[in-house]
């Protein structure tokens, strides 16, 4: 029995655990060359079998302490349309996590990315012993900044292109503090 996160819900979106039975729907949102280029860690062609291999990870991150991954799917039908998660840095000096999202093209532009990653920023200050969220995204992909600064995130510095530290282009690192949050 693999652990699972909790759900959680918003106005229009499910939050939930991925199961393996979600890897068909995985594997159809990602392997898009646009969606995977706007992300730091999905390969394009997104091949049989990776998509699995992800889901087991997450649960195998959620087990250890280390981090708590959520599938995003319409609250009306139940469709996956789109991940969000936190990573957490527990070591010393650090107390804080990296927030992660994902959505499927089909349902860009509509706001999901903010109401789930609004949530779990929600959930991951409310629940865990954190002081700090941060998230990084391409400079080429400004929509993903915007995301971030809906949920009160701000700008904290650039990340440069590193490729032998896996830093393929430049980025750009927001973050919100627990004390900056406001809940509505």
């Amino acid at each position: 029995m693999m652990g699972t996160s909790p759900i959680l819900h918003t106005e229009r979106l499910t939050l939930r655990s991925f199961t393996l039975e979600d890897a068909v729907d995985v594997q159809h949102l990602v392997n898009d060359p646009d969606m995977a280029s706007t992300t730091f860690d999905i390969e394009y062609p997104y091949v049989d079998g990776m998509a699995e291999e992800w889901i087991q990870w997450h649960h195998e991150e959620f087990e250890k302490g280390e981090g708590i991954h959520f599938a995003i799917t319409l609250k009306t039908d139940r469709t996956l349309i789109g991940a969000v998660g936190l990573e957490f840095r527990s070591h010393l000096p650090y107390k804080d996590a990296g927030l992660n999202y994902w959505i499927g093209k089909p349902y860009w532009n509509c706001g999901y990315a903010t109401e789930a990653a609004k949530a779990v920023v929600a959930y991951g200050f409310r629940e865990h012993d954190i002081n700090v969220i941060f998230s990084n995204y391409f400079e080429r992909n400004p929509a993903s900044g915007r995301v971030m600064e809906k949920i009160g995130m701000h700008y904290a510095y650039d990340l440069p292109k590193e490729p032998e530290n896996d830093m393929p282009e430049d980025m750009i690192r927001y973050k919100i503090k627990k004390s900056e949050l406001v809940e509505k």
